[in-house]
């Protein structure tokens, strides 16, 4: 029962008051993130002055990381993945053949000194293949629970700025090391705490609207349901704040319900970012843009390039969409009895088409990649010709484009460059430069 109040409290709560919700139900209080903040910094004193690691390995750093490291906390509700950088490991690779027995000598030192800590404990017991150590830390007069997940990773990026960006061969190696779908990302974590860190103030609290929604479905469904990545739903909601330009002041209802509705559209979903790595003809542009091809939703992780944060269990998006169509329903999402109308965003970005043809300079396009084929053709209509496109890019050579498909029916979400032919036979020749 208390969980349906607080669940009906959001859902009961008139949109124009979100903002007010935000700030009394889901702003930590200074006394939790001290909490937490203690309790992180003493598990980093004694990883760093009291833990025997692996052949001596020293800690290069640490780095706070999920909600804690990207200032989306929600009130008394952590979880934080704390990052440490080891000078045992020297590659992805030797990362992967090392990482267990360096988790196994965290769990054992833990176990030795864990009267020194001051806190009350628990380590959750390590499974086969595990990435992480899992603890929950708990102060003697606090109730109050941190959740910790210690990661151990290989530094591959070094000491970086805010605004820092990779060399190339970082992430080629990256590619090269051929691990599982974002397997590393640990080594890109900062990269990935600094594109949500940036935000605006007024984003991160619909960050945790958001957030906060999807805690309380999970609640309310049953506990063999499976959801999408919370991350998916972070990086889906700046994108939408992103195409709709919502700069540092916008209604927070309206975010709210684009999301949700976005949500709604997840079979289009196509997302990525060219922040940290570039979309061109090398070795990290070809594997993304193959990511890109891949059955929807995709949303590839803005820092490492191998991940899908999007991918989920059969059924999972489903299941999200008709409780995020349920509560496009809710008074939270609706005015004067009305629903509130979304941003105008749509499920992928506009692409850049770039249309060279045998005369004359090229053509340059924004095309929302759901747009009939017809739709670009007519633009290059000429009374007494027929005119084609073809496709070579994405290794469809020769492949023509037809006029009931859509680019998104080839996978192409990319800038992409056509090479129009006119003819006056049904016989066209047209290929991709």
């Amino acid at each position: 029962m208390e969980y349906q109040a607080e669940r009906m409290k959001l859902y009961s709560t008139p949109s124009k008051r979100l903002d007010g919700y935000i700030g009394t139900n889901l702003h930590p209080s200074k006394e939790f993130q001290d909490n937490v903040c203690d309790a992180v910094n003493r598990i980093c004193s004694f990883l760093k002055e009291k833990c025997d690691l692996y052949k001596d390995a020293r800690v290069i750093k640490t780095i706070k990381a999920g909600s804690i490291g990207k200032g989306t906390t929600l009130d008394t509700s952590s979880d934080v993945d704390l990052v440490i950088f080891l000078s045992c490991f020297s590659s992805f690779q030797d990362q992967v053949e090392k990482r267990e027995e360096v988790i196994n000598d965290i769990e054992k030192n833990l176990k030795r000194c864990i009267q020194t800590i001051a806190f009350k404990v628990d380590i959750f017991p390590l499974k086969k293949g595990t990435r992480s150590l899992q603890l929950h830390f708990q102060a003697k007069k606090k109730t109050e629970v941190v959740e910790v997940d210690i990661l151990p990773a290989y530094d591959a990026l070094g000491q970086i700025t805010f605004t820092y960006i990779p060399p190339l061969k970082v992430y080629i190696e990256l590619i090269e090391a051929n691990g599982l779908p974002g397997e590393f990302n640990t080594s890109f974590t900062e990269l990935q705490r600094n594109f949500v860190k940036r935000c605006p103030t007024k984003l991160k609290d619909l960050l945790r609207l958001v957030k906060h929604w999807y805690k309380e479905i999970k609640k309310q469904s049953s506990t063999d349901s499976k959801f999408p990545p919370k991350f998916a739903l972070e990086l889906l909601t700046i994108y939408a704040w992103e195409e709709a330009n919502g700069g540092e002041q916008f209604k927070t209802e309206e975010g709210f319900c684009t999301v949700m509705k976005l949500i709604t559209q997840y079979q289009d979903l196509c997302l990525y970012w060219t922040k940290y790595y570039p979309l061109d003809n090398s070795k990290v542009g070809l594997h993304v843009k193959r990511k890109l091809m891949e059955s929807r939703p995709v949303i590839i992780d803005p820092a490492d390039p191998t991940a899908n944060v999007a991918k989920a269990k059969t059924g999972a998006w489903d299941l999200l969409a008709q409780k995020a169509f349920d509560c496009l329903r809710q008074p939270c999402c609706m005015k004067d009895e009305q629903p509130i109308k979304p941003w105008n965003v749509q499920p992928t970005r506009h692409i850049k088409l770039t249309v060279k043809q045998d005369t004359g300079a090229p053509a340059f396009l924004s095309c929302n990649p759901f747009a009939p084929i017809k739709c670009i053709k007519e633009q290059f209509g000429k009374e007494g010709y027929i005119c084609e496109l073809y496709l070579e890019e994405t290794g469809q050579a020769n492949t023509a484009l037809q006029d009931d498909k859509r680019l998104a029916d080839y996978g192409i979400f990319f800038p992409t460059t056509l090479r129009l032919h006119y003819s006056t036979s049904q016989t066209l020749r047209c290929t991709v430069s």
